[in-house]
């Protein structure tokens, strides 16, 4: 029976609008959670997803993009729209919920989410639309408050939510962490559009869907709003729960590719070797995924054993290589073990995703470099992805308590960036209210640097990436060769760049990279009396062609031999490949480098390289003499005997001329197998 005067009631859950091409191309599991929490209730529950309306175009970015949501949410008829508020959707979740208690004013509107629940008091003052907001962990609170007003109640007293009583907003008592997370229900994924629609409607290759682990951070860096939320305290689902999880996901849901949703995946050794034992053992490790990881609680054994697990990815928080700045966000991470981690890594065949900040308010420019130079030297060892980005002032971290009074508005950093609705620009009205208060809506704002102006980091921070994944041996010579600042020479080189293309803006783009820095390395170089490092034209050569290179796919092509008429077959040359000589050894230059030995000379020695692409990996082998000369031959209208017979006088003095077309046929069955050469 229901109880006296208790309301069955309508509620819509909403994921913002925002639209970033390379972010939130996935399922809202916390609304999701919420939505099957209340599966227990009579309540009618409905989630909005508007970050996919926009990605399917049913949702119309410009002026009235929130007039179109408040007008959907309100079609739903609810008595209750419940928001998931993240740093960077804030401003439309409160433009929407204004829009909305206008139209129905009886309408309850609760928020949640990380900046929600550290700037809850402060929204509730400000925005007198706002009924409550779910501090932290919402599946019970979220819970008791709805049943809290279905009976006709305000949200006094419900643990855990901030709510609006009458004309007081009452802060209620924090509410225990959840002790097993293995109570709560498994996510019911029928409850939100399919993982097939989100694959579609965001181009990407799979079907992805998120596999929460756990939540909890043990940390005090500076900046981070995690820690703070879970109390520091850490907690996992158990590992039956997980892997039941994945299979109910892939079976049922059609999940190709799985994000492990925890900061702290593998800081519990045991926990991780037992969650990559049991993924073997179900079959699941054909089904890829990715997860976030520190440098210091991983090693080979534990990498090798979660690339056979399925670990395709994984994100490394490396943020500055000053020991200085380290000492200052609280970042314990010995610094020898980088290079380590990184190696280790990509050798698996795992590729790390490394994450670098630069510009924290006590920072010099001699920090600043420091990191941009481990970047380079992670571009050197190769095979990773790097991501450089200037602090986000979240709500409730000690960065954004102990300089509130510093900040300023100057440039959008990556982390502030979505809500670009009005022809690529913010809408006006975010940028009002943005404007009026720098504690909600802190993410958006930024702290002055010591070291470097905003405008400078910010050109850092979106541009220098792309040197560390095209020319990381290159900038690190040219930095040293010209001794200059990291920082310096690529501010140098964006304003050439400029110059060079009569742009307005200092900007850059791949294409840019791969077309001018080589003219601008040798205008450099061009104007010394003597060049240091002589062996610094060579590498540039060498990255060019590995981009060079890089365009074409596997060399991969079928190549079959007829035994029978060896003498009259026609072997092609595979063009997918670039053969070049250098003045010096640079593939011994190269593994100096990447051992962070950066030696001022070397002796000459002309060398042979040939590059190929396989895969995602850049291949580079030295040949001798005799195979590009063969390979050169090989036009598809030479015929094998008269390409050895050619060949013979340069290479074959020391055989007859049938011991050398033996090698010759060799030649062509090796080069064969490793798709130098294909058939006619």
């Amino acid at each position: 029976m229901k109880k006296a005067n208790r309301k069955m009631m309508k509620i819509v859950l909403v994921f913002p609008p925002f639209f970033l091409e390379s972010m939130y191309n996935l399922p809202p599991l916390g609304l999701i959670n919420l939505a099957t929490a209340l599966q227990s209730t009579d309540h009618e529950v409905v989630i909005l997803d508007f970050v996919l309306s926009i990605r399917q175009h049913t949702l119309e970015m410009g002026k009235h993009i929130y007039d179109q949501c408040a007008e959907r949410i309100l079609a739903q008829v609810p008595d209750l729209v419940g928001f998931s508020a993240q740093c960077t959707t804030y401003p439309a979740v409160i433009q929407i919920a204004g829009k909305v208690k206008a139209e129905k004013p009886d309408t309850r509107i609760v928020l949640g989410g990380h900046n929600a629940s550290f700037v809850d008091q402060a929204t509730l003052e400000r925005f007198p639309f706002v009924d409550a907001i779910v501090r932290g962990e919402g599946e019970i609170a979220f819970k008791d408050l709805v049943e809290n007003y279905a009976s006709g109640k305000e949200g006094e007293g419900i643990l855990g939510v901030t709510c609006r009583c009458g004309r007081r907003v009452v802060r209620n008592g924090d509410r225990e962490l959840i002790p097993d997370l293995d109570s709560l229900p498994l996510p019911d994924y029928t409850l939100a559009p399919s993982l097939a629609a989100y694959r579609d409607a965001c181009r990407i290759p799979r079907s992805i869907a998120i596999l929460e682990v756990g939540r909890g951070c043990p940390h005090r860096c500076i900046y981070c709003s995690e820690s703070i939320l879970w109390r520091r305290r850490t907690r996992t689902f158990s590992v039956n729960r997980l892997v039941q999880e994945m299979k109910n996901l892939h079976q049922n849901f059609g999940a190709q590719c799985f994000l492990l949703a925890y900061d702290q995946f593998t800081s519990n050794r045991g926990f991780v070797e037992s969650f990559c034992h049991r993924v073997i053992e179900e079959g699941m490790n054909q089904v890829p995924w990715y997860c976030i990881s520190r440098l210091d609680s991983v090693d080979g054994n534990l990498l090798s054993l979660m690339r056979k697990a399925g670990c395709e990815s994984m994100c490394y928080g490396i943020d500055s290589g000053s020991k200085r700045t380290l000492a200052f966000i609280r970042k314990n991470i010995p610094y020898e073990i980088l290079y380590e981690r990184v190696v280790e890594t990509a050798e698996q065949g795992i590729i790390p995703t490394l994450s670098f900040v630069i510009g924290f308010p006590e920072e010099e420019k001699e920090d600043i470099d420091a990191t941009l130079r481990m970047a380079l030297r992670t571009g050197i060892v190769g095979n990773n992805n790097p991501l450089i980005q200037m602090p986000t002032v979240l709500p409730g971290t000690e960065l954004a308590e102990r300089y509130r009074h510093r900040l300023v508005r100057q440039v959008d950093t990556y982390f502030s960036l979505g809500l670009e609705f009005d022809s690529g620009r913010r809408l006006e009205s975010d940028e009002a209210l943005i404007n009026s208060d720098s504690t909600v809506f802190s993410s958006f704002y930024n702290l002055p640097c010591a070291g470097r102006s905003l405008e400078e980091l910010n050109l850092l921070a979106e541009y220098f990436p792309m040197m560390v994944q095209f020319y990381p041996k290159t900038f690190l010579l040219l930095s040293l060769e010209c001794d200059e600042s990291v920082s310096d020479l690529f501010i140098r080189w964006l304003h050439w760049l400029r110059a060079h293309q009569k742009r307005k803006r200092l900007t850059a783009s791949p294409q840019d990279c791969y077309q001018y820095f080589r003219v601008f390395v040798t205008g450099l170089l061009g104007e010394k009396k003597e060049i240091k490092i002589k062996h610094l034209p060579d590498i540039l050569k060498y990255e060019n062609l590995g981009l060079e290179v890089g365009k074409f796919d596997s060399l991969k092509d079928p190549f079959h031999i007829d035994l029978d008429g060896l003498r009259e077959l026609r072997p092609i040359r595979n063009k997918k490949m670039i053969i070049e000589t250098f003045d010096f050894n640079v593939s011994a230059i190269t593994s100096d480098l990447k051992s962070g030995d950066y030696k001022g000379s070397y002796a000459p020695q002309s060398t042979l390289l040939l590059f190929r692409q396989e895969g995602d990996v850049l291949d580079v082998v030295e040949i001798n003499p005799f195979t590009k000369d063969f390979l050169e031959l090989c036009d598809g209208q030479a015929t094998l005997e008269s390409i050895s017979t050619e060949l013979y006088h340069r290479y074959g003095e020391e055989m007859n001329l049938e011991a050398f077309f033996q090698s010759c046929v060799e030649a062509v069955q090796i080069l064969g197998e490793q798709g130098l050469l294909k058939s006619a």
